[in-house]
């Protein structure tokens, strides 16, 4: 059986589409046959940021009201070939996720993959809930700012009280942090949250700490999930998240500002 990630936050543009197929991929590459849902209906991105806008035919929505199956609609990516993509609806409602649907096609794709990774919407709103009530773990993405760690405090409660899990009273949702747009620099003039207060309001098993780069916008633009940028600190820092989510003992990068040598430092970096 899959496990069943949600991505999610409780405000918009903290990158969690990004984190969604970069996530998706990591797995993907390590092995891991994985499918990555878009629940932004109406609004759908991850299509265009994993590249394949194009190859949309059919989406979650017709698969839902039973208008194509999911071969139909799945999308394999060229890259990988364990990766594989659901994209959302842009014409319908976010009304058109019922939860019987969702369940249905979730449990369906359960039987084919090890992961199931849902890019939710931001917010409370119908989508999000219906993104994150299957979840068996949460990686809730936050920016390093007073608002949007307010607002991913605020997703906490639902998770723990509006899942399948919750109802069931099964095992609670496992739940980490990814902190996204995180500049050292404006740590130490105190124009940023740190991670540690960060942690501190959140109280989360910290999966990743993603920098400021420009990287993540020109990936983005390409249509390549920007953990296949091996070069920059975004690529690094969401393959070193895909590892720790896996298991592995990776130490975190990209908390300090780094030292400028003596060359450097003459020219001003």
């Amino acid at each position: 059986m899959a496990r069943i990630i949600v991505i999610t936050s409780g405000k918009g543009g903290v990158g969690k589409t990004t984190t969604a197929a970069a996530m998706a991929m990591g797995l993907a590459q390590r092995g891991h046959r994985t499918v990555v849902v878009d629940f932004d209906v109406g609004l759908r991105n991850l299509d265009l940021i994993m590249g394949c806008e194009r190859r949309v035919v059919y989406d979650f929505v017709n698969v839902i009201n039973q208008e194509a199956n999911l071969n139909q609609a799945l999308i394999r990516d060229k890259r990988c070939e364990n990766l594989f993509v659901l994209p959302a609806s842009q014409t319908r409602d976010k009304d058109a996720l019922t939860k019987e649907g969702v369940g249905r096609v979730i449990e369906d794709l359960s039987s084919g993959y090890d992961f199931i990774v849902c890019d939710s919407p931001a917010g409370i709103e119908h989508g999000a809930n219906m993104a994150m009530y299957y979840a068996d773990d949460a990686v809730v993405v936050t920016n390093p700012e007073v608002s949007s760690v307010r607002d991913s405090d605020r997703m906490l409660g639902i998770l723990s009280s509006k899942s399948r899990r919750a109802e069931t009273q099964a095992d609670p949702i496992r739940e980490f942090l990814l902190l996204t747009r995180y500049d050292p620099e404006r740590v130490a003039h105190g124009e940023m949250l740190s991670v540690e207060d960060v942690q501190e309001i959140l109280a989360l098993n910290l999966l990743g700490v993603v920098p400021e780069s420009k990287a993540v916008l020109a990936a983005s633009n390409a249509g390549v999930p920007v953990v296949l940028d091996r070069e920059s600190d975004a690529g690094k820092a969401y393959g070193d998240m895909v590892a720790r989510y896996l298991g592995e003992d990776v130490p975190h990068r990209f908390l300090h500002v780094e030292k400028k040598g003596f060359l450097s430092r003459i020219f001003r970096g």
